[in-house]
């Protein structure tokens, strides 16, 4: 899997002429020269439901009069890119306007996407209909007539469907459509039959083809969905509506899955579709690292001029994150992330819709504390192996039946410790604790906000009492539990009728019962304390976290002294017996309403960093790609070093013996 992708889209009206009329091939070769490209996803087929080359089993772009992507992949196999060949598989607006009853239709009877012909946009079919068959055959037509080096499939994923044939299937079945069960089963058995047939299709032509199918997400917990695929892309547009802390959430999940895997994000100011649009170069330099710390390649997402020539500006800005990504791939293949921490997340534990249908995002509020606090972490779901990590945070929502109940106490027997926040550790009833953490439940809190008072000095506040606003359980302090916090309740909720200043009411010195709880389990903390975060970014709660944590972890593999907006990782590359650090610094800006920018990269100086690599002997630290040897000093299993110098990213390499 190549490590220079552009994914380059082209969903073109039948409204424009002189479809591709300005490619040339010395222009396009030239373009991937000077973005330093090595792999090019081109189209056969977009959203508009248009092919771009001769079809037999589709209509080729009313404007277009030659074979664009055969074109595109000569030139590119020429110059030694690879080509990736790209499919519309969920939307067809072409065959949308013939073929109506194919379309997903909602339970109210509506489609989705846009909900009439009367508004510019797509629509989006069902793979339980006649059209899977269309699909696959196109499908078919382009892995048979072109060397492409990969199948990408878009707009798919597991649906709920109320069109007649899904409505008509249940009911053949016995099923009621009206039960939302049978919808949900139904969607998952049509989406795994879709991507058989492709894999069917495609592997009977050319039994090696890479595959992937894009929903735009690769869900956690769903294990079973990502090995419908050969290797995994992350959407990730920061700009987009993702955000920055997106990638490191969804890769700490995709890397320990054991499939290659790419950070795709975009060369566009905002997101797909945008025209004209550009980041600042300094964007995807940080972006680009940022997939290369967290073990993936990487991809950028383009979008070609109807005419089909290649615009220079963005091969400029795309060349200058893919040079130092080219000089620095030596050290970030086939890598495996070292990690401390577990994030049991909220979405693999409860399932997607479940965990969404709560508010806040407990999942991303704790990925932010662990990287801007600086602790190594994978995200987990049920099936990881717990005992890889010294400390396993159960986030806000985890609730415990029986069979996690018997994994964790397990775990906690073995010398692994628990951060349990908010309902977690609860059976799902909500009635007690399905785990010993030291406390005794009492229900919800019914004060919301309310307040917490550690036992401890806050490291920018000393002594404080300070505002909690998400969901908090009341506990009571249980035999082996040590008190690190109380909560206060405020003397009432606010109501038209009783209410207190502009926001909420202040909180009560005389009421109070456990906030936060050790015990030999681990630490329980009684708020949604990660939603929180997510929500407020209250710099109170990071820093509760962070002692909760610091207190569980004693000797973490990794620490340094970095500022919190920056990014440390550690991979290891055994087969070459080496660890590469990774210390990244950026600071995104907000532009507009809801933009994340990244224009200035500040350097930073004189970072002190400590790596504890158990029965490892080091005998060389070193700069990559630079190669300069680094000072360092060992003291039993810990390593000490200074980078003297960070712009934007650094990869520090501790080589070993043993």
């Amino acid at each position: 899997m190549r490590f220079r992708q552009v994914h380059l889209d082209f969903h073109t009206s039948e409204k424009i002429q002189r479809i591709g009329q300005s490619f040339s091939k010395a222009q396009f070769q030239e373009m991937l020269k000077v973005g330093h490209v090595d792999s090019i996803t081109v189209f056969a087929k977009c959203h508009h439901g248009w092919a771009y080359f001769p079809s037999e089993e589709n209509e080729i772009h009313p404007h277009l009069a030659f074979d664009l992507l055969g074109a595109q992949i000569e030139a590119a196999h020429e110059i030694g890119v690879k080509t990736p060949v790209y499919l519309s598989a969920g939307l067809d607006e072409r065959l949308a306007r013939l073929h109506p009853e194919w379309l997903i239709r909602s339970e109210d009877d509506r489609m989705n996407w846009v909900k009439t012909f009367m508004e510019p946009g797509y629509h989006q079919f069902c793979m339980n209909s006649p059209y899977l068959d269309v699909l696959i055959r196109q499908i078919e037509e382009a892995t048979r007539k072109y060397d492409a080096d990969g199948i990408f499939l878009d707009i798919v994923g597991v649906r709920k469907c109320y069109c007649h044939t899904c409505t008509n299937q249940l009911l053949g079945e016995g099923k009621d459509p009206r039960d939302k069960k049978n919808i949900a089963e139904l969607g998952e058995k049509v989406y795994a039959n879709y991507t058989r047939r492709v894999e069917e299709a495609i592997h009977a032509i050319k039994p090696e083809m890479p595959i992937f199918h894009n929903s735009g997400h690769i869900t956690r917990g769903r294990r079973d969905l990502a090995a419908m695929n050969t290797h995994l892309e992350l959407e990730s547009l920061p700009t987009g509506g993702w955000g920055y802390d997106h990638f490191p959430l969804s890769a700490r999940y995709a890397q320990q899955l054991g499939y290659d895997f790419l950070g795709m994000t975009g060369k566009f100011h905002t997101s797909w579709g945008e025209f004209g649009g550009f980041k600042h170069p300094n964007a995807l330099r940080y972006e680009a690292a940022l997939s290369l710390a967290n073990g993936a390649r990487c991809s950028i997402g383009d979008q070609l001029h109807p005419e089909g020539l290649m615009d220079p500006a963005t091969y400029r800005l795309i060349g200058a994150a893919y040079a130092e990504v080219e000089r620095k791939e030596a050290w970030c293949a086939g890598t495996s992330n070292v990690a401390d921490v577990g994030l049991l997340s909220v979405e693999a534990a409860l399932g997607a819709a479940a965990a969404h249908g709560g508010g806040g995002d407990s999942d991303a509020g704790a990925v932010r504390i662990l990287l801007e606090n600086h602790i190594l972490f994978d995200v987990l779901d049920l099936d990881s192996d717990f005992s890889a990590y010294k400390v396993l945070i159960l986030p806000d929502r985890v609730t415990v039946d029986e069979a996690l109940a018997a994994k964790l106490n397990e775990y906690v027997k073995s010398g692994g410790r628990l951060l349990a926040t908010g309902a977690s550790g609860l059976n799902p009833e909500l009635t007690a604790f399905a785990i010993d953490l030291g406390v005794r439940y009492a229900g919800p809190n019914p004060f919301k906000p309310d307040y917490l008072k550690p036992s401890f000095e806050l490291p920018s506040l000393g002594d404080a009492t300070f505002v909690l606003y998400a969901d908090g359980q009341r506990v009571e302090l249980a035999i082996g539990g040590e008190e690190l916090g109380r909560r206060e309740d405020s003397y009432f909720n606010r109501d038209v009728y009783s209410f207190c200043s502009h926001q909420h009411t202040p909180n009560d010195p005389a009421t109070g019962s456990s906030g936060i709880v050790k015990s030999a389990a681990g630490v329980y903390i009684a708020w949604n304390v990660f939603a929180d975060y997510a929500e407020k970014g209250s710099i109170t709660v990071k820093e509760t976290v962070a002692h909760a944590l610091n207190l569980l972890l004693d000797r973490p593999s990794l620490e340094t002294t970095l500022p919190a907006q920056g990014v440390a990782t550690l991979q290891h590359q055994a087969a070459e017996k080496r660890f590469i650090q990774h210390s990244l610094y950026a600071s995104p800006v907000r532009r507009g309403k809801n933009v994340e920018v990244i224009e200035d990269i500040v350097p930073l100086y004189d970072i002190d960093v400590t790596v504890r690599l158990p029965g490892k002997e080091i005998a060389r630290v070193y700069l990559a790609p630079e190669g300069e040897d680094l000072a360092y000093e060992t003291d039993g299993d810990q390593v000490r070093y200074r980078l003297g110098k960070l712009h934007n990213h650094q990869m520090v390499v501790l080589d070993y013996n043993n």
